[in-house]
């Protein structure tokens, strides 16, 4: 994520010269917890909650957990990789408290400019998609057009909003209202919204309250009204990830006026140094429950504090990545696509439907930004314009079906008529092409790699090629005339299948048998993904070159 784009360079940094040591000295790790310290100072992250951070970091690094490790730089990154998912809120995460008894209330709460009203609109959508009947509430009448903006994020949404009051209007945008100026009793719209949320079946209701530019008396008088009249099941305080070292004060007083239950993180896609999130969670031991990373209804997402450690120390989010490809693909039709890709009948039009889908999980430099090791290619990510995307579908789209099918049929003239078609230069198809007869080339080795010796998948090693000889149907000619060098030849190939080394140890299991086999993924990028289930670092460079 952007705002935490600097953090994750500098952490990276710090680890980078471990790797080459065997062993671990005290100034080695004296020197890392320092690199570690700047990194998160700089960030913007608390005093208080950098202290205690590297405190329990050097003290767990200098015991006998990484003097006995196998692999010391390995096991320092995982004891970061602990204490930053205890920061974020380990043990403290927890899903959305429900009332027994509908409707749910959940109240916003936070300064103004936080993006209270926005994140309504997001957390409506999102509660709407996930089978539930929510109700926005306008309660904020002091900002000028919040009701208005309300209204507007709802119809987007889809979700119907209860808005009695106009609030403060301005009169087509130059009259400018008087500050703290309030029109109509915003407790009151609460308590009724309530009322109507119990006669017309609405299990869940939003309530977007007044923020201010500062933290008074006032404002928590008001949120603390509404919360009496209504008795909210949760509290969201919304904060704002770039607020960076004013965090902890204003998490602190909101705490303390309204006693707010959980805490949504809000423009995690901006560029500043996103210390808030690392601080809030600490320093109050609330939760926090999601985090709004762009300006999208869907760009929104329930806040898991491992994940969130994991992309921040570049080890990706592969569980998030996965998670979203489950609601957007069809399993059916991504298991006739790796079909198709190991067949090597893999085409322009399966690739279109592919893109199609992969679209559907969002911005392309979120889902890049998921995969491991993609911090080294950001200025590459940062460069990649999603405008490339439809002009690649509008090229396969000016294909005629057999085209599609087998691009090797389009010549020199139907390159000129697709290009005059999708509005592009001849060169732009002739580098898609290229490109694509290079993708499904290398989509189809690495489908092999995978199918080899696994049944129904043609591999001769597990006898899934057919037998040319007579008589010899499933058996494979040893390359060697010698019975010893034979049957060490068969020795490394049965040692190879089950996962161990030439001396004869286990490498960690088999080449095969490691792999997370996903059939909700795109076939693609479940082809691409590693033993380990992560995605190989040129990966991102590999499908954004396809589209460029």
């Amino acid at each position: 994520m952007a705002a935490f784009s600097s953090l994750t360079d500098r952490l990276s940094t710090a680890f980078k010269h471990l790797k080459s040591k065997g062993k671990l000295s005290e100034a080695d790790i004296d020197g890392t917890i320092r690199e570690i310290r700047r990194a998160l100072l700089d960030a913007d992250v608390a005093l208080d909650v950098v202290r205690s951070f590297t405190g329990r970091i050097r003290e767990r690094a200098l015991g006998t957990e990484v003097s006995q490790a196998l692999n010391p730089a390995q096991q320092v990154v995982k004891i970061v990789n602990e204490e930053l998912t205890a920061v974020l809120g380990a043990g403290v995460d927890r899903p959305l408290n429900f009332a027994k008894n509908p409707p749910t209330i959940i109240m916003l709460a936070g300064l103004q400019g936080a993006g209270k009203t926005t994140l309504a609109g997001k957390l409506g959508y999102w509660l709407k998609d996930s089978g539930h009947t929510p109700l926005l509430v306008a309660a904020d009448l002091q900002r000028p057009n919040a009701v208005t903006q309300l209204q507007v994020v709802g119809e987007r949404a889809g979700v119907p909003v209860y808005a009695p009051e106009k609030g403060v209007q301005s009169d087509g945008g130059e009259a400018v209202a008087s500050p703290g100026l309030t029109t109509g009793d915003p407790v009151k719209v609460a308590r009724d919204a309530v009322a109507l949320a119990k006669q017309k079946l609405y299990d869940t209701v939003i309530i977007d309250t007044a923020g201010r530019l500062g933290v008074d008396e006032e404002l928590m008088k008001q949120a603390r009204n509404i919360r009496d009249a209504v008795q909210p099941n949760e509290i969201l305080f919304v904060i704002d990830a770039m607020i960076g070292q004013d965090a902890v004060q204003t998490a602190k007083a909101f705490d303390e006026g309204v006693d707010f239950t959980g805490v949504v993180l809000s423009k995690l896609d901006g560029d500043a140094r996103g210390g808030a999130a690392l601080s809030v969670a600490s320093v109050t031991g609330k939760p926090i429950l999601f985090a709004s990373t762009g300006e999208g209804l869907k760009d929104f997402e329930v806040f898991h504090p491992d994940r969130m450690a994991s992309r921040i120390l570049d080890m990706g989010d592969i569980l998030t990545l996965i998670e979203q490809a489950q609601k957007q693909f069809d399993e059916e039709e991504a298991r006739k696509a790796a079909v198709k890709i190991s067949d090597g009948s893999f085409g322009l039009d399966d690739f279109l439907d592919q893109l199609q889908q992969v679209r559907k999980l969002g911005p392309m430099k979120n889902l890049l930004g998921m995969i491991p090791g993609m911090a080294a290619h950001r200025k590459e990510l940062e460069q990649f314009d999603e405008k490339e995307i439809d002009r690649t579908e509008a090229i396969i789209r000016s294909m005629t079906p057999a085209e599609r099918r087998d691009p090797s049929i389009i010549d020199g003239s139907r390159r000129a008529r697709i290009a005059y078609g999708s509005g592009v230069t001849v060169s732009q198809v002739n580098a898609l092409l290229q490109r694509f007869e290079q993708a499904a080339k290398m989509m189809k080795r690495m489908s092999n790699k995978v199918g080899a010796g696994m049944s129904g998948f043609g591999g001769p090693a597990m006898g899934g090629g057919k037998g040319k000889g007579k008589g010899k149907k499933g058996k494979k000619k040893s390359k060697s005339g010698n019975p010893m060098k034979r049957e060490a030849e068969e020795k490394a190939l049965r040692d190879k299948l089950a996962g161990k080394n030439s001396d004869g140890k286990s490498s960690g299991g088999s080449a095969f048998a490691k792999k997370p086999q996903n059939p909700a993924l795109p076939a693609g990028l479940q082809d691409m993904m590693g033993d380990a289930g992560e995605l190989p670092p040129n990966f991102g460079g590999g499908l954004s070159g396809l589209l460029h």
